[in-house]
């Protein structure tokens, strides 16, 4: 069967890749190269231990702060406040207690498989290479620190995730260039990262061309349909792409493709920016997440990543890179000692919805095409699964995780 996929960043990527291990021909339809968007900038984290939503108890009371800060972790631009306000509140209800634990719930039987999923993409590529299971630690400036986010941690304990207490000690024989800075942590041992992100998905992009797959460089205008069917993509130059499926994998452009479909999915961007030190001097062995500066840190290839925050201002605003400055401001408080001659800045689109679940299933108005995208802050993390749950799919094979809770129609149609 031939499969137009519609995107080609690491989650239309790796779910190519799944297809073709089942005899699929595919073609790849963007108009952009592999990991020239999101999946470029990506933080770069391969963590099963990632399950918790990006909206948890009690987040009302501190957004308002957020908010009147255009530099903190939360920011929306003041002209987007009125498109974005009824997202935010959806956003909202899903951070009650309950909400958390049946959305981290669903998150974690995604995010749990991240390796198995991974590695025969990997392994056929020869890139294994660009994937490390070195474990994160979660880092805090104290035990009362971290006893904040303790139920967080309780929960992701409670759906099986291994997570160790890291006394002072220990916490600075594992990362010297912690120590002075951090007094507590909490080690997740089966967490890993890649050392490049869009070096990963370029690899396996050219092993699917390797393995057939063709490249269509064009934007997709909509879809030609006949008897409840995709027959062809109809590209914005005027031409016509036949097909026999489709997968729509857009990352924050697939609202529309959705809607036409008929699925009404309220897709968001939260802009997230990260700047790269390449003169990194240290010698992280683990990748960092700092809780209480909402900061991921990555050692990688090309130098030490940092990440994070969140911006609302839609998909044409230029980047307010100053938020990247924070960022790195943050990342010298960690470590005083960090040499930041060099460095760059990027600012890149992740598609989230309100509940932080991604959309994985079948479209309403189609029985031959299947939606991929929405994952937020869990693209790198939930690709490989989530293509191989669509290949299940389109196989007509069960699925190996309950998709139940990413369901195309859950906000309605």
């Amino acid at each position: 069967m031939h499969v137009a996929v519609i995107g080609n960043g690491i989650v239309g990527t790796a779910t190519a890749a799944w297809l073709q291990r089942d005899g699929h021909r595919v073609s790849f339809v963007d108009p952009l190269g592999p990991a020239e968007a999101t999946s470029f900038g990506n933080a770069g984290s391969l963590s099963p231990s990632a399950c918790l939503p990006v909206g948890m108890p009690g987040m009302w009371k501190k957004a308002p702060q957020w908010l009147l800060d255009p530099l903190g972790p939360l920011a929306v631009r003041w002209w987007y406040a009125p498109v974005v306000a009824p997202w935010l509140w959806r956003f909202l209800k899903h951070s009650s207690r309950e909400e958390v634990v049946r959305i981290a719930t669903a998150l974690r039987g995604l995010l749990a498989p991240i390796f198995d999923c991974y590695e025969p993409l990997l392994q056929r590529a020869g890139a294994m290479g660009l994937m490390t299971r070195s474990g994160c630690l979660y880092v805090y400036s104290g035990p009362e620190a971290a006893r904040q986010w303790a139920w967080g941690m309780g929960l992701r304990r409670s759906l099986g995730v291994d997570l160790r207490d890291i006394a002072e000690d220990e916490l600075v024989a594992l990362e010297p260039d912690l120590k002075g800075r951090f007094r507590f942590g909490i080690l997740a041992p089966e967490n890993g990262s890649t050392t490049d992100p869009a070096a990963l998905t370029r690899a396996i992009f050219a092993q699917c061309e390797r393995d057939g797959a063709a490249v269509v460089r064009a934007r997709v205008a909509g879809f030609r349909q006949a008897g409840g069917s995709v027959t062809g993509l109809r590209l914005a130059g005027g031409e016509t792409l036949d097909c026999d499926a489709a997968v729509l994998a857009g990352g924050a452009w697939s609202a529309r493709l959705a809607a036409e479909l008929g699925a009404r999915i309220p897709l968001e961007t939260q802009r997230g920016y990260h700047v790269t030190v390449r003169s990194n001097n240290l010698a992280l062995r683990h990748t960092v997440m700092a809780v209480e500066h909402n900061l991921m840190v990555n050692p990688m290839s090309m130098g030490l990543r940092l990440a994070g925050s969140v911006e609302f201002a839609g998909l044409r605003a230029a980047p307010d890179y100053r938020r990247a400055q924070v960022l790195l401001q943050h990342g010298q408080a960690m470590f005083p000692h960090l040499d930041v001659s060099e460095t760059s800045d990027w600012m890149g689109h992740r598609p989230c919805l309100p509940d932080s679940l991604p959309v994985i299933g079948r479209a309403p108005r189609a029985d031959n095409a299947w939606f991929a995208f929405g994952h937020g802050h869990v693209g790198m993390c939930g690709a490989a699964s989530t293509g191989r749950e669509i290949a299940n799919l389109i196989a007509g094979r069960a699925p190996q995780i309950d998709l139940t809770p990413f369901a195309p129609t859950r906000f309605g149609r």
